[in-house]
């Protein structure tokens, strides 16, 4: 597919004729003339494409966290994405796709989308997955939607080691209706106070929100806060870091009744915060309440196999008043890279990768913890993020590190002045990992 599809005089000539008008002006007759533009717009000259290439670049040119080496997460990571993804991705067939009406014309289509699924659902533990959600945070604002309709109760527990924007989101969807959300505190190890959640889930709650490994990378014990929250009659919500999930047990296997994540660490670039991709599984008992779409593999009259929408749940499909979402046009091209990415890798592969971001954030964690007044803030089992304080503000050193040419980890005030949370992904070499602790060292060394 051409990056340039030129319309010279001629063509725009043709397509006038074709419409019945003689000049594009024409078609601003609906226009009042009251509202229309009486002068000029306020752009430059045209321009070459070789020079609007050379400013273009030099645009870019001033993107210098693109150029730094990434110890930061909270949400977007800095993995290595292989090439095949952008060259599959790039195709027409892919790229140009929109959500399938028409739906089983698209058999290349509902093919990707069903291998999405079982992926997910093998990764997640659940028993089935949809065919993708916008992103990570609507994914949980949707799950916890999803479980007032399941359980017919309208108040939500929020762990309050979620992460912050996620929270910002879940608002976003309920605040307007009639629902209550209770966030839950967490306890001096950055983990979830199971004690309090109780006390919250008194007179019964639709779900109980939990993150896994939390916003702060501690591992939360999904078995327990499964079994508080079934003891109150509501659902456990857990949403997932996707490469964690390498490493440690999947929440499904452990009493998770839904399952949601971001996928934006399976292949897909951080792009200053999107497009992302969130997924969604779930069990058997609640397939029907879960928003968006669900491919199905069947047979045609032949015995060849072929794929379906076996379940669509969106109000342009059927009666608005049993309609769960209106998730419609899902990531589905972010999901297909998801697809590439877990098939590249394999379930060898997907492994090391999660255990190489398990040992590279230790290993730095541990380095760190070498420099004088560096402290762990929380003491607990963490995945591939931790936070640590340092003996100076947090964000005064994250921009004298970005001058040494590294992008650090995220200032966390509410945590104290030195709160610094880290994470380090496979791409970081064990000399990156080192210099940048050479440069907080001498940060700290040059302040105090």
């Amino acid at each position: 597919m051409s990056i340039f599809v030129p319309n010279g005089k001629a063509q725009r000539e043709q397509m006038l004729g074709v419409i019945g008008v003689e000049k594009f002006e024409d078609l601003l007759s609906p226009i009042p003339e009251s509202v229309r533009l009486k002068k000029e717009l306020n752009l430059p000259s045209p321009a070459s494409e070789i020079e609007l290439v050379k400013e273009f670049n030099g645009f870019a040119e001033q993107n210098t966290s693109a150029k730094l080496v990434c110890f930061r997460g909270a949400g977007a990571y800095d993995h290595y994405i292989p090439a095949a993804i952008d060259n599959i991705l790039t195709r027409s067939e892919f790229l140009t796709a929109y959500t399938p009406y028409q739906a089983e014309v698209s058999q290349g289509t509902l093919q990707a989308i069903f291998e999405y699924q079982t992926m997910i659902s093998r990764l997640t533990g659940c028993d089935a997955a949809n065919a993708c959600m916008y992103d990570g945070a609507s994914a949980v604002a949707e799950a916890a939607l999803m479980a007032i309709r399941a359980t017919r109760k309208k108040r939500i527990l929020v762990a309050g080691s979620l992460n912050p924007r996620t929270i910002d989101v879940i608002h976003t969807y309920m605040d307007n209706g009639d629902f209550q959300i209770n966030e839950v505190p967490f306890n001096e190890k950055g983990l979830i106070d199971l004690d309090a959640a109780e006390q919250l889930a008194e007179g019964g709650v639709a779900a109980l929100v939990l993150q896994y490994p939390n916003y702060f990378g501690s591992i939360e014990d999904v078995q327990a806060a499964a079994d508080l929250v079934h003891k109150f009659k509501g659902l456990l919500i857990v949403a997932a870091d996707p490469i964690a999930l390498g490493v440690i047990e999947a929440p499904g296997n452990m009493g998770a009744d839904v399952v949601v994540g971001e996928g934006q660490p399976m292949g897909v670039a951080m792009s200053y915060g999107g497009p992302y991709v969130g997924f969604m599984a779930t069990n058997t008992k609640y397939l029907r309440k879960m928003p968006g779409r669900i491919v199905g593999r069947t047979e045609d009259r032949a015995g060849n196999p072929g794929y379906v929408l076996t379940l669509q749940t969106r109000e342009q499909h059927i009666k608005r008043a049993k309609a769960t979402s209106n998730i419609c046009s899902n990531q589905a091209l972010m999901a297909l890279a998801n697809v590439i990415y877990l098939t590249l890798t394999g379930e060898t592969g997907f492994a090391d990768i999660a255990q190489q971001n398990w040992h590279k954030s230790h290993y730095l964690n541990d380095k760190l913890l070498e420099i004088d007044g560096v402290t762990d803030v929380f003491d607990t089992p963490f995945c591939r993020e931790f936070v640590i304080n340092l003996p100076v503000s947090a964000v005064d050193a994250a921009i004298a590190l970005e001058e040494d040419g590294y992008l650090a980890g995220l200032p966390i005030p509410g945590l104290g002045e030195g709160a610094m949370m880290l994470t380090a992904t496979e791409k970081r070499t064990k000399e990156e990992i080192d210099g940048f602790v050479d440069a907080i060292k001498k940060h700290i060394q040059g302040v105090m």
